[in-house]
């Protein structure tokens, strides 16, 4: 009946008969709903593309996949169901929070956030630097609505659980899982707008992989996170703003004097290549060299090539700009968000990207 899961069935069958026997309780694994194409509902069984992000609740979403309840007990909980380019940095916090009291509980093994693709990269990889625990923190999503013809989220969901339940996940950071691939938040990103292969972790590989015999890993990550973090959303509710400017031929030169007058307090700078900045732009920039210290944006150089590292060079060290390293524009985004709760002086803000 189950095709490919026969032989995860059968063994999470004589895992549940054990736990009535007294043997063996089945772990917990939190699980907070979001919304995103994972719980989209469409018109028609081939409706890709016109469905609604979040159409179904949590509660239907995970009772929609019973095979759950052979492998953990899972409790659900509705943060949004909303597509995730609407959720907020204020849902993030609250996030956090609630997965830091969550894993607090001896008796909860894992949690799973279920989240829309668009930008599950950059909520999994705020949580990395912000949740408080070594248990396993999972993102998961589809590429196809719950509705549809060969729907990939029931699949992802179950791994999602498998992975938070397996006891190697634990001191990996926050992963994210789909299309039976474990990646690290930090490195994975989308690069198909519709493929369920549609995310890769750049320069490094996966973590691992759920097969049908196991949840195997084959490496981890050795940035610092969520345990091994300095940063505490605990008492904050919102972070100062960072924007990001896109790098092309010839851009508006206004748009840097544009983002300083609405108050952005960082600017991610997604350069060409390995980070570069045009001239034109980097004398646009003289306006907020002459500024106070202690007001100017905060600047950051990233790139929009999306593998390799972004260095310090010589060329910017008259715009105290800090290097991204292999983050992409979006997570030096979120880093720089946290890292300007603690900082501002640039050594330490270069030290802190060096290190996450």
């Amino acid at each position: 009946m189950f095709g490919r899961f026969g032989h995860l069935v059968v063994a999470a069958c004589l895992l549940s008969g054990a736990a009535l026997a007294g043997e063996s309780p089945l772990p917990t694994v939190k699980i907070f709903t979001t919304g995103g194409t994972i719980a989209g509902a469409g018109s028609s069984p081939t409706d890709m593309t016109n469905y609604k992000a979040g159409g179904i609740s949590g509660d239907q979403l995970v009772a929609s996949v019973p095979q759950l309840k052979q492998l953990a007990n899972t409790p659900v909980e509705q943060i949004a169901n909303v597509g995730s380019y609407d959720l907020t940095i204020a849902n993030w916090i609250d996030l956090a929070r609630k997965i830091t009291a969550t894993l607090a509980d001896p008796a909860v093994a894992g949690v799973v956030i279920t989240h829309g693709t668009n930008t599950i990269e950059e909520t999994a990889y705020f949580l990395n630097l912000t949740v408080k625990s070594e248990k396993p923190v999972v993102l998961v999503g589809a590429m196809r609505p719950s509705t549809a013809i060969s729907a990939d989220g029931p699949l992802n969901l179950i791994n999602a659980v498998r992975v938070a339940i397996a006891p190697d996940a634990k001191n990996k950071g926050v992963m994210v899982v789909l299309n039976d691939e474990i990646s690290s938040a930090r490195d994975v990103t989308k690069e198909h707008t519709m493929r369920v292969e549609a995310f890769r972790p750049t320069d490094f590989g996966y973590l691992g992989y759920i097969d049908e015999d196991k949840v195997a890993f084959y490496r981890a990550p050795v940035q610092r996170h969520t345990v091994n973090s300095e940063f505490d959303v605990s008492k904050l509710d919102k972070l100062p703003v960072v924007d990001i400017l896109y790098a092309y031929i010839q851009p508006s030169l206004g748009l840097v004097d544009a983002l300083v007058k609405i108050g952005s307090q960082g600017i991610v700078f997604a350069g060409t290549g390995a980070g570069d900045i045009s001239t034109p732009e980097r004398g646009a920039l003289k306006n907020v060299m002459a500024m106070k210290p202690d007001v100017r944006p905060v600047m950051v150089r990233s790139s929009r090539v999306g593998n390799g590292r972004v260095v310090a060079t010589k060329d910017y060290e008259p715009f105290g700009m800090i290097a991204a390293d292999t983050l992409n524009p979006q997570k030096a985004r979120i880093l720089l968000m946290l890292a300007l709760t603690k900082t501002r002086d640039p050594k330490e803000l270069q030290r802190i990207f060096s290190q996450y």
